[in-house]
């Protein structure tokens, strides 16, 4: 008898016959569903189910873990599936092979190796994982991670944690991403979960910056202090090019344009040339430099090593942010060194008659909507290379020197 692509036989099982029969045997149910009977008394859901041609049988569990009604639903889906062309047997291997969700994270952190910004956040991405997540989903496989369990993860630190959450969010969400390129799953719940989270208002993140007036009296305080040569050119330089810092830490000796010229003895023209990949914008940065800032990679010369890191450490790896900003605060100025970038914008603002865009494109800011910015293409080198040459004339002159004015 078949009803709606349900087969069975005359007389179908029933709950309470699979729970008292004893005998050894194979009882049929429908659908190529069987109870069987072993002589030690366990009894196992098999089907017996042609799968592309080709007759097979599939166990469906043990009896009473797995019961009547299951067994039936589970044998109705593969039967419809192999009638649709599909292997019942392939989905059930592929779904064994989905890794939790701790060996998924773990995966998608060693692929994203190369594209990692710095190692910082590279251990960032793991480490906020490893404790935050893992405790709470790392053992669930990754197609079974759901909006609940994301809100497991989130709840306790949402709020009182606002910043560590998000990015905790955005990692969980990565790591669904790539279950989904995977075929395991549909659906990515880190971008839903927020609707079900309270708001929280962004803070905005204030760096500590010197007055203007006080940067030339910290550069002499740098310049007396014991840190080691490549620390002391290292900051100057950022100052002198109000650059960040992972630009300055990480530049290259390659990175440097001479204007055809064989050695930084001709300073007219001297360019640094940042890449796009180390920029935060994503878009080559031209930096015209000072005649200091020139003077400073004459002589960062002496340190040349086989890293071509203009700056490196006494280990040839790049100097790390805590070493610039710990030198900073341990000389008693308390400034973050990003807030060096907020001193040169300040004194072009205010002590200056260079336009707005000009000091914007110094530090690498995009300005203006969508309009402006297909027309404006120019990053206005020239007129930034006057404003850098009177910035570094302002620092030379003291606290309280004037600087130039237009070009």
């Amino acid at each position: 008898m078949t009803m709606h692509g349900v087969r069975k036989p005359k007389t179908s099982l029933t709950a309470q016959f699979a729970r008292n029969v004893t005998a050894p045997g194979e009882y049929c149910d429908g659908n190529g569903l069987y109870l069987r009977v072993n002589p030690s008394g366990s009894k196992q859901w098999v089907q017996r189910i042609v799968i592309r041609g080709k007759r097979s049988e599939m166990g469906l569990g043990g009896f009473p873990l797995v019961g009547l009604a299951e067994a039936r639903s589970a044998a109705l889906d593969n039967r419809r599936l192999a009638r649709a062309g599909g292997d019942p047997l392939a989905e059930r291997r592929r779904a064994r092979e989905v890794p939790s969700f701790e060996a998924a994270a773990r995966k998608v952190h060693e692929m994203h190796g190369p594209t990692w910004r710095n190692d910082k956040h590279r251990k960032d991405f793991i480490t906020s994982l490893e404790l935050y997540a893992f405790p709470k989903i790392g053992s669930k496989r990754v197609s079974e991670v759901s909006t609940a369990d994301l809100l497991v993860v989130l709840s306790p630190i949402w709020t009182s944690k606002a910043e560590t959450a998000r990015r905790v969010r955005q990692r969980i969400g990565t790591v669904l991403k790539w279950a989904i390129a995977q075929g395991w799953r549909e659906d990515n719940p880190a971008e839903s979960v927020t609707a079900a989270l309270p708001k929280v208002a962004k803070a905005p993140r204030h760096r500590k910056s010197l007055p203007y007036r006080r940067v030339a009296e910290c550069l002499a305080t740098v310049w007396a202090s014991n840190a080691s040569q490549s620390t002391k050119l290292a900051l100057e330089f950022l100052i002198l090019t109000a650059a960040r810092s992972g630009e300055v830490r990480h530049a290259t000796w390659d990175e440097i344009d001479l204007h055809g010229a064989d050695s930084l003895d001709v300073a007219a023209r001297v360019t640094w040339v940042v890449s796009a990949e180390r920029m935060k914008m994503k878009r080559e940065h031209r930096v015209p430099l000072s005649t200091r800032a020139v003077e400073i990679l004459r002589r960062a010369e002496d340190l040349r090593t086989s890293s071509g890191l203009i700056f490196p450490s006494l280990r040839d790896k790049a100097l790390s942010d805590m070493t610039l900003s710990k030198l900073v605060k341990e000389l008693g100025f308390e400034a973050d060194v990003h807030g060096f970038r907020t001193s040169f914008r300040t004194w072009a603002q205010e002590q200056t008659d260079f336009p707005a865009e000009v000091a914007e494109a110094a530090l690498a800011h995009a300005t203006g909507d969508a309009v402006v910015k297909a027309y404006a293409r120019s990053d206005v080198f020239e007129r930034r290379r006057a404003m850098m040459q009177a910035w570094c004339d302002y620092l030379a002159g003291g606290t309280d020197a004037q600087p130039s004015r237009k070009e």
